[in-house]
């Protein structure tokens, strides 16, 4: 017997009675504002092109790491998946039977975020009233398939069903933007914008390093010989993503180490990295200048820096030699934020125009370092649960242990983070359901009142992404 699939309306809610209801309160005033969403990595060809997504395995399972690396935990191939490798060998082709593995494995995302995300897109975007299962399959591949091929599923009209106000895609300093110009010469008004992601030119340990430079200097028509004529190369690419509108900057870096040295320190560091010969620790030091550097370009122009430290990328080898980056094998590693920024903070850390936005996959930091550093610096603010905490207890526990000594205000609200296009409404939900529960056990312990709470709900939800990104 097939199973329902039901979204409880109280799901995520405190299991206390009186608590329960403060939260679907608060939740009634938030849950339909618009989803303003700074930060992410769905594709802007989807919006610039417009054409139908293609089946039910390309949209939900192939692009999201999510999904298959659960599915690769539990021994199944990624070529049994369908993701392509690097030297392009025979991989999966029939999608159905692709599908077919989701649904008999579906049982692997019970209590995980996935899982959630999955089901709300399920029930809300496609309109299922019966769980994925293996007896199912075909029913969900086949509906699935059929609406997406209808024009109410075409990219920008699910972008303003979904009440989207705004996206912002990541990009490297190598793209041409193309999407982002084809996206404003159509004359449609939805608001994508890019943001700036120079990692694959600012980290000597990037694969193709050397040749990336190379391309960035052609790019951006300007000589990266020279240490000062590499940082003018990318003053000409922040221009150029602010004239497609950025508004902020994004830095993936292994750790938050930052640096402070001296002009010919830095000359004489950078001839290393263009030349392939940093050690670990110089290309470490490198990282660290750049994001100095950064911080000061800035304040000159105002974009806002997000600084994403901590996640040991491509943590398997395999994974990574044979499919390249991306592909869920990314682990949260230790990390350090006292002294690491405390170059960058010496510098440029009491300037008014400085906005930096810190991120963390280690969540020990939470209430030793991040918090009171946000709870000091002007400059800084707290990014939200990001990514493996990108769920409900990770909301909770980023709440719990910043609150006290940060406040509300000097963090920036939810941000989604995400590919997967579809479940940007379930992500945005989860944490607009989390926060209204955390607020609501702060009215029932009366430490704050419900009208303050319903303020909060409303500044957590859209005023404060709104004011930390500029948008």
């Amino acid at each position: 017997m097939n199973k329902p699939l039901n979204l409880h309306p109280d799901r995520l809610f405190p299991a206390n009675q009186e608590t329960r209801a403060i939260a679907r309160r608060l939740y009634a005033q938030v849950k339909d504002l618009p989803i303003v969403s700074p930060h992410g990595h769905t594709d802007p060809a989807w919006f610039a092109d417009n054409q139908p997504f293609s089946d039910a395995t390309e949209l939900l399972i192939k692009p999201d790491h999510y999904v298959f690396r659960m599915l690769y935990s539990q021994g199944i191939s990624l070529e049994t998946l369908g993701i392509r490798p690097v030297d392009q060998r025979d991989v999966a082709t029939d999608n159905r039977k692709i599908w077919h593995l989701l649904a008999a494995n579906y049982h692997l995302f019970r209590g995980t975020p996935s899982r959630m995300w999955l089901d709300h897109v399920f029930s809300s975007v496609f309109g299922f009233e019966v769980a994925l299962s293996s007896a199912t399959a075909d029913h969900y591949y086949d509906r699935i398939n059929e609406q997406l091929a209808r024009p109410e599923f075409l990219p920008r009209n699910l972008f303003e069903r979904f009440n989207i106000e705004c996206i912002a895609t990541t990009e490297s300093p190598l793209d041409d933007l193309r999407h982002h110009r084809a996206i404003r010469a159509s004359g449609w008004q939805g608001k994508v914008i890019t943001a700036y992601r120079p990692d694959n030119v600012v980290d000597p340990e990037f694969e193709g390093f050397r040749d990336n430079l190379q391309r960035f200097a052609e790019i951006s028509a300007v000589d990266v010989s020279t240490w000062a004529g590499y940082l003018d190369a990318h003053r000409a690419r922040r221009r150029y993503f602010q004239e497609l509108g950025a508004t902020s900057t994004d830095h993936g870096h292994p750790s938050a180490c930052t640096a402070n040295l001296s002009p010919a320190e830095c000359e004489a560091l950078y001839q290393k990295a263009r030349n392939g010969q940093c050690s670990a620790a110089e290309a470490e030091t490198f990282r660290g200048q750049v994001l100095t550097e950064m911080a000061g370009m800035s304040i000159d122009d105002g974009l806002v820096m997000q600084i994403h430290p901590g996640s040991f990328r491509n943590h398997n080898e395999y994974v990574f030699q044979h499919f390249g980056r991306d592909k869920g094998a990314d682990i949260p590693s230790q990390t350090e934020y006292v002294r690491s920024l405390k170059p960058l903070l010496d510098k440029h850390g009491t300037n008014p125009r400085l906005s930096i936005i810190l991120f963390t996959l280690d969540e020990t930091v939470y209430s030793r370092e991040l918090a009171p550093l946000a709870g000091h610096y002007p400059s800084l603010k707290l990014g939200p649960s990001w990514w493996f905490h990108d769920s409900p207890e990770g909301m909770r526990r980023f709440r719990q242990q910043t609150t006290e000594t940060a406040g509300f205000y000097n963090t920036v609200g939810f941000n989604d983070d995400t590919r997967a296009f579809l479940s940007i409404p379930a992500r945005h939900d989860v944490a607009r359901r989390m926060d209204c529960g955390f607020l609501a056990e702060l009215v029932s312990d009366h430490r704050i009142d419900e009208n303050e709470a319903e303020e909060l709900a409303a500044d957590l939800t859209y005023n404060l992404v709104k004011a930390a990104y500029k948008l």
